[in-house]
């Protein structure tokens, strides 16, 4: 993996500003990205860049927009992109996208969120490492006295 010397910040207000403030403790040069709506907002000036995010669209959408995040950052000759939370965080075909333009993802790759992201699976891969799980069914039935049954002999808190 190279060395990562600039990092864009694919969200925006506070919890941008602390990745920003970040990123720049670490000598990281910084990109930030914009909605219109969001043109005068505090973060889009403390990064050392920053460029407008999802053109026309409303601004949810805008920072949604996987495809011009991505082309900002190829643009700008991006190593890395931190997604913050909420938005793109839990998005495994943000984490996807973004190693396939070379850029590295701050997080999860697509198929640890994938699977992690589903509790049965999740549970699955613990069982699988030896980690304790609380007892539990798996799917339930229709049948309203197996699931009775199948309560009972897990136990009840």
């Amino acid at each position: 993996m190279k060395e990562i010397k600039s990092i864009l910040v694919a969200n925006r207000s506070e919890i941008a500003i602390r990745v920003l403030r970040g990123a720049s403790e670490l000598g990281l040069r910084t990109v930030a990205i914009f909605s219109n709506e969001d043109r005068f907002a505090l973060h889009r000036f403390k990064a050392d860049e920053s460029y407008l995010v999802g053109v026309g669209k409303k601004p949810l959408q805008a920072y949604l927009d996987i495809d011009d995040i991505i082309r900002i950052a190829k643009e700008n000759d991006v190593d890395a992109i931190h997604p913050g939370y909420g938005f793109l965080s839990e998005n495994p075909e943000f984490a996807d996208a973004c190693a396939k333009a070379g850029i590295a993802f701050i997080g999860p790759k697509g198929a640890v969120m994938r699977t992690l992201g589903n509790k049965v699976a999740a549970r699955e891969v613990a069982i699988k490492a030896g980690v304790p799980v609380v007892p539990a069914t798996g799917a339930l039935p229709n049948d309203i006295e197996e699931v009775k049954r199948m309560a009972a002999e897990i136990g009840y808190p």
